[in-house]
C-alpha cells in the first residue's frame, strides 16, 4: 500500500514525462494558463477515484490536500475548463499505457457494453444532453436514461480501447463503428485504441453469424460468441455446455473491468451536464484503470488490487 504522496509523485512524473515526449512546443496567445498541461491531466485523473462523492468533493478536497503540489490552483470552473480544453491529451496517456503494459499482440480481447445513467429513467424533459442520450436497458441497470458504454480490455484486464452511444444503440452497432475505426484510420476517434489482437470474445449482445462474417472479412476482427441456444444447424453448430462454460470464464475479465469503472472510478455517479465534460472524465477514468494497472505491476502486485492501493 502506498501513502498518497508517493502514488500523486509517481502519477505526475509518468504524465509530465508522457507530455515532454509526445506533445509538440505550442506557442500560446494571451495569458498563460494557471496549470500546466501535465498538471491539468494528472489532476482529472486523480479525481476518479471513488471515495470522492462528485466532482465538486473533490475540488473541495483538492482545495485542502493539494495546493501545496498544485498552488496555482484554479477555481473549479477554471479547472473544468482546462479539464475539457485537454481531454485528447487524457486519452492519448491511456494509450501509452496500454503500449507499456502489451508490447506485443495478446490471444485475444474481450469485448462489452455497459449502461452509463446519466438521469432517472422515467423524469421528464429533455435534460442537459438532450439528442445525446436516450432510453436503453442494461442488464446491471435495468431500464436506463444515459449512454451505452463500449469497453474492450486484455485478458490481463488492462483497457485497449473503448467508445459510447446512446442507450438506445445495440450492441453490434457500437461494435461495428468500433471494428470499422480501428481497420480504418484510428485518429478520428483515438479513444477506440489499436487492436492488440485478431480475436474478440463477446457474449450475446453480439451474436449474429452473417454479421461476425463481414466483420472477419472487412475489418479483419474474428468474433468469438456462443451461438444461439436453437442454431441453424446448417450454419452454426450446436456449442456443448462445456464450450459455452469455457467462453464465459474468459470473458469474465471484461466484467471486471467494467466492475472497476462503475464503482471504483465513480462511472455510476456521473450526471453530466455537456458531452465534452462527459469525455474529459471518462478518458481520466480509464486512464487511472490503466495507470493503477501498471503501478501494480510495478509493485509486484496483483494487477486489479486497487481497492488497497493507496493509504488514503
Amino acid at each position: 500500500m502506498l501513502d498518497f504522496d508517493t502514488f500523486l509523485t509517481t502519477l505526475y512524473v509518468k504524465v509530465d514525462d508522457f507530455c515532454k515526449s509526445f506533445l509538440p512546443d505550442q506557442k500560446r496567445i494571451g495569458h498563460k494558463p494557471s496549470l500546466r498541461v501535465s498538471e491539468v491531466v494528472t489532476i482529472s485523473i486523480i479525481g476518479q477515484w471513488q471515495r470522492f462523492s462528485s466532482e465538486r468533493d473533490f475540488y473541495r478536497w483538492a482545495k485542502r490536500h493539494l495546493q501545496a503540489a498544485f498552488p496555482n490552483l484554479p477555481t473549479r470552473p477554471q479547472f473544468n475548463r482546462l479539464q475539457r480544453q485537454n481531454y485528447q491529451t487524457t486519452v492519448y496517456f491511456l494509450l501509452s499505457l496500454v503500449d507499456l503494459l502489451q508490447p506485443t499482440n495478446c490471444a485475444y480481447e474481450a469485448l462489452d457494453a455497459t449502461g452509463v445513467a446519466t438521469r432517472a429513467a422515467k423524469r421528464r424533459g429533455s435534460g442537459h444532453l438532450a439528442g445525446l442520450t436516450d432510453i436503453g436497458y442494461s442488464n446491471r441497470l435495468g431500464w436506463y436514461h444515459g449512454f451505452h458504454l463500449l469497453v474492450s480490455a486484455t485478458p490481463q484486464g488492462v483497457i485497449t480501447g473503448y467508445g459510447f452511444g446512446p442507450g438506445s444503440v445495440k450492441d453490434q452497432t457500437l461494435a461495428e463503428t468500433f471494428f470499422e475505426i480501428r481497420a480504418t484510420n484510428a485518429s478520428v476517434l483515438p479513444s477506440v485504441g489499436n487492436p492488440k489482437s485478431d480475436y474478440y470474445v463477446v457474449d450475446k449482445g453480439f451474436e449474429g453469424q452473417p454479421r461476425h462474417q463481414h466483420w472477419r472479412d472487412d475489418y479483419a476482427a474474428k468474433v468469438v460468441c456462443a451461438p444461439k441456444r436453437s442454431p441453424n444447424p446448417l450454419t452454426e453448430p450446436k456449442w456443448p455446455r462445456e464450450l459455452r462454460r469455457w467462453l464465459a470464464s474468459v470473458r469474465q475479465i471484461i466484467e471486471t473491468v467494467n466492475d472497476k469503472l462503475v464503482h471504483a472510478f465513480r462511472l455510476e455517479r456521473e450526471r453530466p451536464h455537456d458531452l465534452i465534460g462527459f469525455m474529459a472524465r471518462l478518458a481520466a477514468k480509464v486512464a487511472l484503470h490503466n495507470f493503477c494497472f501498471w503501478l501494480n505491476r510495478q509493485l509486484d502486485r496483483p494487477g486489479l488490487a486497487f481497492a488497497e492501493l493507496i493509504d488514503w
